[in-house]
């Protein structure tokens, strides 16, 4: 697949198949993962691949439990004010609630020392791209790990006194619907050149790959 395909239609995609995601494809994605940058080269990740439907039972009402907290609290307003778009937005949110238990993969990414996340993130969009590569969709939350990251490491039984923390859980799934290219304000409205506010000298109207 081109770079730049991957790059612009890998967006996130909750609403997915049940099929299971085939051994050699997820292989495949974690090796894409470990290949990313690691500061320092510490490489210290740690991913844990998540498919049996009793571990994801028990995953699912906290998962269910955070969004809900989320929802009263920091995207109250967002909720109360909705547009179209927002609408969808939200309501795909819940559909990856409502069916947490029907992914057939999930990934968890830990990491240690890492307070910024620059190394765990871009492994995991690495596995991200993979995924894309071949023909599987993903979502990126942190639900879990905002909420209740102490019971879903009891769960996973993940070690307590190695300093390990919960940065992320990515859904896996064959999509229902077709790839795209997200809508997205325009690059050159979000980006600034050497001052804050000052204009980049580009405009980009429309997506450069279509």
């Amino acid at each position: 697949m081109d770079v730049f395909e991957a790059l612009y239609t890998t967006r996130a995609m909750r609403r997915v198949r049940t099929d299971p995601i085939p051994p050699e494809v997820q292989r495949s994605i974690v090796d894409a993962a470990i290949r990313a940058p690691s500061g320092g080269n510490a490489q210290n990740w740690r991913f844990l691949l998540v498919d049996d439907p009793a571990v994801k039972a028990e995953l699912g009402p906290l998962y269910r439990d955070g969004l809900r907290q989320l929802w009263e609290g920091h995207y109250k307003a967002l909720r109360e004010n909705a547009d179209e778009q927002a609408r969808k937005v939200l309501a795909s949110a819940e559909h990856l609630a409502e069916h947490f238990e029907s992914y057939p993969l999930m990934l968890f990414a830990f990491v240690q020392y890492d307070p910024s996340g620059g190394s765990i993130f871009p492994a995991v969009w690495s596995a991200q791209l993979a995924a894309r590569a071949h023909g599987v969709g993903t979502a990126l939350t942190s639900i879990l790990a905002l909420f209740h990251a102490k019971e879903t490491l009891r769960i996973l039984g993940v070690p307590t006194d190695q300093n390990w923390r919960l940065a992320c859980t990515v859904t896996f799934g064959y999509p229902t619907g077709r790839w795209g290219v997200a809508p997205r304000r325009p690059a050159h409205e979000v980006t600034y050149r050497n001052r804050w506010e000052a204009p980049p000298g580009f405009e980009i109207p429309s997506p450069l790959w279509e």
